[in-house]
């Protein structure tokens, strides 16, 4: 799980511990505040293990590199590589899609991508308005468009419905659904497997 954030409950390694308790999962963030949460991240069950590396996700081969990385997983063997709404805090100069290619060419086939990106809003100034706002925070954002989001899994096969906005995945009924679309949610989700 690159760009952790801040530990919130459930942690990933909840969510996939309880379903598998010999789950193994690392995080990865760069945020000094998220390193000095980042004991709430290590909770883990007896039979899995967790760790946490302080790491740039524009580094990838450092990510890859770190000894706590290669301690808890076994890269031979597949895993889910998590990049949930971590890239489009990168622009476009620093290569996002080789950030992506750089993290997945080395998984085992049968791994998976879980990207989800914030996606440019069709509607008159919002994008620029969320854009400024962040900008002028000192944090750079980069919107992108669906047909910028989906060039994340090349070379991998998506997983139906594809890259398509989160309440798309699984709604629990037309009625959440049509709520959900009311909402202006301008988020892409998807996932990928390499084949």
């Amino acid at each position: 799980d690159i760009g952790t954030g801040i530990p919130t409950e459930p942690n990933l390694h909840q969510v996939a511990q309880e379903v598998a308790p010999t789950s193994r999962v690392v995080y990865a963030d760069n945020d000094p505040i998220v390193l000095a949460y980042a004991q709430a991240l290590l909770l883990s069950t007896p039979e899995g293990r967790t760790a946490y590396i302080h790491a740039d996700i524009t580094d990838p081969q450092g990510i890859l590199a770190a000894e706590d990385l290669t301690d808890t997983l076994d890269l031979s063997q597949p895993v889910a590589l998590s990049l949930n709404a971590i890239m489009h805090f990168i622009a476009n100069e620093r290569k996002p899609y080789e950030i992506v290619r750089q993290l997945v060419e080395p998984l085992a086939s049968g791994s998976y991508l879980v990207l989800s990106h914030g996606a440019l809003d069709p509607r008159p100034g919002v994008s620029d308005a969320v854009t400024n706002l962040y900008r002028g925070s000192g944090i750079h954002v980069q919107g992108r468009t669906h047909e910028e989001i989906v060039p994340f899994f090349d070379g991998l096969e998506l997983v139906d419905p594809g890259v398509v906005m989160p309440h798309r995945w699984k709604p629990e009924s037309e009625q959440a659904r049509a709520e959900a679309e009311a909402k202006d949610l301008w988020i892409f989700a998807g996932v990928a497997r390499k084949p």
